[in-house]
């Protein structure tokens, strides 16, 4: 039996929206058939800096044959790579992805083995000219990779134990370990160490399926951290309008293979929680009625969301499939009953939606299919841990490209926008589920960046990562983008001006898959975007400066000028941090100042230092009470720690001696604090 792609048309009957103005959703979601047709409305232009991006520094479009043989080549010299690293005698390396610049430069990704154990989160990004040399590397810890012992003094069983209390915890339902507990050295935080890393099955609270990560202190029995691997999120229903699908023809049988698209196949659960399910197929090439009652509909939609990311991926930025390998993932639709959701998950590959409450509301749509796709491809470049600020970074991704795509479709009946789940009514009143401008009007979002964030839940503290995509793209202040208004505001008071959503995607999708590991954190994420601007329009250039200002506008680092809005009060003398040594202070006093701090005081800090990852930071009210700006073990692999804090601090004393303290907790780095600053706004 012969087997063709074919351009198969969906017809589908026009449906009102549920909004009075065209609204994107993006959040955690996946997948969908999208409507035909050019935007009536060409998307507003934000205002935009000059240069062109220096075109060697651009991602080049390898073939899944050229990528290979990148692999091959760097699989070939793995360990003299090592051996210039000067990793230890114990370590290898072993080869994740590879992505080339259109000059040449190689950028690397590895994973690192210790005795032959995995060391989580000891990834880390080798940058390589086309001369072969070495000009930088990103790791997500810097710190020596020789743990204490190999000889577990706490056995599995304790292991396993503790990870089902953790998923019990969480209220799973049927919690099962799926994958017995197996030695790993964890090196994504502290000091690295012998550890069990268990996994545990079963569902998640609201039924999706899950995959929950614990990592257990093999030494003293303490939990060392814990991470949920299928990625969730909530999306759109059935959108209207006749769209083309690829297709494959089987003899007298058409069925959603995409052909053309490394084979990505559509599969129908019919309201099943595990397998496959069965291949959509028919003896024509028309699918479904645009009917949520029509189960074919869900299912064009969710092929036709995979097609539309694939091509934004392949044409923008030069990546052939997830991996990039040219190889597709698979889709499944109708999962469960009243299943709300939809989720990405590494084990299968593939994406996964719901039908809504009522099974009426399929969770399928453009920037759904882009979200969740987006999960996919973090998963295969930076695999940023899904807990704390770097699970905040992993689900903004999802929600930066996912609004990247579906601006890119420029399709009339769901014109891009930055909001995130408008069309699936989860709030029953009409709006969005996030706000991309201001992300604090959903309620539980988080504008900016602050010390605590990153224990919140991912979906919220991905809000000052969003805030700062819109921030580069648009810019701050009132204005109107595809019948859409928005009114951003910035941590500092101050104005930030728009680059322009392309350049601001391109910026991203680099600093992904180039810079970003699996522990960056919001400073490592600054550092990364302000690198990939660099090599793209240079050091001084209006783009590098909109990255500083975009930051800063969400409270990370400082201002591409160096200032900030309110009243500040500095120290700018050096002071020198011992290595390995006691705790150090710097202070700053505070006068004229009337009644208690305010609940958002800046704190700028500036200290040099060759690894800080050793450092702990804090700041010390006047009565003494610390609030930790820095914990120690964090920070990724930056050299100097040049950020702003936000702490809120209404509950001290305005006037009186604030301190600086900092701690070396580890041998073989040195720095100094070179500058601190209190910005009261």
């Amino acid at each position: 039996m012969s087997s063709t792609s074919s351009h198969r048309r969906t017809s589908h009957t026009p449906r009102r929206r549920a909004a009075a103005v065209a609204l994107v959703g993006v959040a955690a979601l996946v997948a969908a058939a999208v409507q035909s047709g050019a935007a009536t409305a060409a998307p507003d232009r934000a205002p935009s800096a000059s240069a062109a991006a220096d075109p060697g520094a651009l991602p080049k479009k390898l073939t899944p044959a050229q990528r290979a043989e990148l692999i091959r080549e760097a699989e070939a010299g793995k360990a003299d790579t090592a051996r210039q690293l000067r990793l230890g005698a114990q370590e290898k390396l072993v080869v994740r992805d590879v992505v080339q610049d259109r000059d040449g430069t190689t950028h690397t990704r590895y994973e690192r083995t210790y005795a032959g154990l995995p060391v989580l989160g000891g990834d880390l990004v080798v940058k390589t000219a086309k001369d072969g040399s070495t000009e930088g590397v990103a790791r997500a810890t810097r710190a020596a990779i020789k743990p204490a012992t190999l000889t577990p003094a706490v056995g599995a069983a304790r292991a396993e134990r503790q990870a089902l209390a953790a998923a019990k915890a969480e209220e799973a339902t049927s919690p099962d370990v799926n994958r017995a507990p197996r030695k790993v050295i964890w090196a994504a935080n502290g000091t690295p160490t012998l550890a069990w890393e268990t996994v545990v099955g079963g569902f998640q609270h609201d039924g999706t399926p899950q995959e929950l990560h614990v990592v257990t202190d093999a030494a003293t029995g303490e939990k060392l951290f814990e991470w949920e691997a299928v990625q969730t999120g909530t999306g759109h229903t059935v959108y209207s309008g006749t769209v083309p699908l690829t297709t494959t023809q089987s003899g007298s049988t058409y069925n959603l293979t995409d052909g053309a698209r490394g084979g990505h196949k559509t599969y129908n659960l019919n309201r099943g929680t595990s397998g496959t399910g069965t291949l959509f197929s028919g003896p024509d090439d028309v699918w479904g009625n645009g009917t949520p009652s029509n189960l074919e509909s869900a299912g064009a939609d969710a092929h036709y969301g995979a097609a539309l990311t694939w091509d934004y991926y392949k044409n923008v930025h030069g990546r052939n499939g997830i991996r990039g390998d040219g190889v597709g993932a698979y889709s499944r639709v109708h999962y469960g009953n009243n299943y709300v959701n939809a989720f990405w998950s590494d084990s299968c590959f593939c994406m996964t939606y719901g039908d809504g409450s009522g099974n009426a509301n399929p969770l399928t749509s453009i920037d759904v299919a882009a979200h969740e796709m987006t999960h996919g491809l973090t998963s295969v470049t930076a695999k940023l841990v899904y807990s704390g600020e770097s699970g905040g970074l992993n689900e903004a991704t999802s929600d930066i490209l996912g609004a990247a795509v579906e601006f890119s479709a420029n399709n009339s009946s769901d014109v891009g926008d930055y909001l995130i789940g408008e069309e699936i009514n989860i709030n029953g009143d009409g709006t969005p589920l996030r706000y991309m401008d201001k992300p604090s009007k959903d309620g539980s979002s988080k504008d900016n960046w602050y010390s605590g964030i990153g224990s919140i839940d991912v979906h919220y503290s991905s809000g000052p990562a969003n805030h700062f995509f819109y921030l580069l793209s648009e810019g701050s202040g009132a204005k109107t983008i595809n019948g859409v208004s928005y009114n951003s505001p910035t941590a500092d008071g101050l104005p930030v001006t728009g680059i322009g959503r392309a350049k601001a995607e391109q910026i991203w999708f680099k600093a992904l898959t180039t810079k970003f590991t699996s522990t960056t954190n919001y400073a490592g994420a600054r550092t990364g975007t302000l690198a990939v601007a660099g090599e793209l329009y240079g050091t001084t250039s209006a783009e590098y400066k909109a990255v500083q200002d975009a930051w800063a506008g969400v409270a990370v680092g400082s201002r591409s000028g160096g200032g900030g809005g309110g009243t500040s009060f500095e120290n700018t003398a050096d002071v020198a941090i011992p290595d390995r040594g006691a705790a150090v202070t710097s202070p700053v006093t505070v006068t004229g100042r009337t009644g208690n701090a305010p609940s958002n005081l800046q704190v700028a800090v500036d200290i040099v230092h060759t690894y800080i990852g050793d450092l702990q930071v804090q700041l010390v009210a006047p009565d003494g009470t610390a609030y930790t700006l820095k914990g120690y073990g964090t920070g990724g692999s930056a050299d100097n720690l040049n950020t702003t804090y936000t702490v809120n601090a209404s509950s001290e004393v305005a006037n009186g001696t604030w301190l600086l303290r900092v701690q070396d907790n580890a041998a073989a780095d040195t720095g100094y604090i070179n500058s601190w600053k209190l910005t009261f706004p």
